[in-house]
């Protein structure tokens, strides 16, 4: 903490503290918080497609995603930009497979997790990056908080 000096009254003084984040904004330290994108029904299709993994590969995925949250930015092999703001999360799973999750930042600074899938091919699948895509423009337009 640094001090200034307070010339007149001869004493240290402290500087101000910082403005508290509301209690709904509480970061515990991340440097982009992980939301679920939720669709206009309510639902959230990352959170159910990460229901019907196996425990161990939740955990792994978990990880990774906390590795960003934490870390922002970070690059590869943990992260990587797939272009109009979309960006991946590369997590190896057992048995040779790779899961990605597809997120942006939002305009409030929180990582939206968009979609997610086990990547069966080298190229990333054109439908999983349009669906992307499509969450985030809904996401951005407001119909999804």
């Amino acid at each position: 903490m640094w001090y200034t000096w307070d010339v007149a009254a001869k004493r240290k003084t402290a500087p101000a503290a910082e403005p508290a984040l509301p209690p709904t904004e509480v970061t515990h330290g991340k440097r982009v918080p992980a939301i679920f994108f939720r669709t206009e029904s309510g639902g959230e299709p990352l959170r159910e497609w990460l229901k019907s993994l196996p425990p161990e590969d939740r955990k792994l995925i978990g990880e990774d995603i906390k590795t960003v949250e934490f870390g922002w930015p970070v690059g590869m092999p943990v992260c990587r930009s797939l272009g109009g703001g979309i960006c991946e999360i590369r997590t190896h799973l057992t048995q040779d497979r790779i899961a990605r999750v597809l997120f942006y930042i939002d305009a409030k600074g929180r990582m939206v997790l968009l979609h997610g899938f086990i990547k069966k091919t080298q190229k990333t699948p054109m439908n999983d990056l349009e669906l992307a895509r499509r969450n985030k423009s809904k996401h951005e337009r407001g119909l999804s908080q």
